[in-house]
């Protein structure tokens, strides 16, 4: 029994190790916190080596709206902790009536859409903070059709 007992903490240890070891191509597997300008609340979360799944919620007085990225990281040599990233994904949005009013010219107050996915990821070392600055075009689809290059910024997030 007490070599059963060992030998099962032995294999949670290594299975341990194991989980720590899985290379992301980062030093943190999930981060969540803001990004700066429009604004949104940010999670962001590797699914494999150098492949991350972002999700956005954007919330302000026109409205809101839902933004889901498929991203693809890659490390730049020489600068450990830095990474450029491309990707893509949607979004949905709602507008409020302060929205229509000020364009009366567009259909509805609702914005469906495909946007892409430019920037830099840092994860700052010894620290668990994760700082991105991006650009994130879109256009939209569904509502009024239009090319919008206003969204991406800063975000700044916690790692775990």
């Amino acid at each position: 029994m007490k070599k059963l007992l060992y030998l099962c903490i032995l294999l949670a240890g290594v299975s341990s190790v194991q989980a720590q070891q899985v290379n992301t191509g980062t030093d943190y597997r999930t981060a969540l916190g803001v990004k700066l300008y429009p604004g949104a609340l940010s999670v962001k979360h590797f699914i494999g080596k150098g492949r991350a799944v972002e999700g956005l919620g954007y919330l302000s007085t026109d409205g809101f709206r839902l933004a889901g990225l498929y991203e693809l990281h890659f490390p730049i040599s020489g600068a450990e902790g830095l990474q450029w990233y491309v990707g893509g994904g949607g979004h949905v949005g709602v507008w409020s009536d302060s929205w229509k009013n000020r364009y009366p010219n567009r259909e509805s107050g609702v914005a469906i859409g495909v946007d892409g996915i430019l920037g830099l990821d840092y994860k700052i070392k010894g620290a668990p903070l994760n700082l991105s600055f991006d650009w994130q075009p879109s256009f939209n689809i569904i509502g009024y059709n239009y090319f919008e290059g206003g969204w991406g910024g800063l975000a700044i997030r916690y790692t775990f």
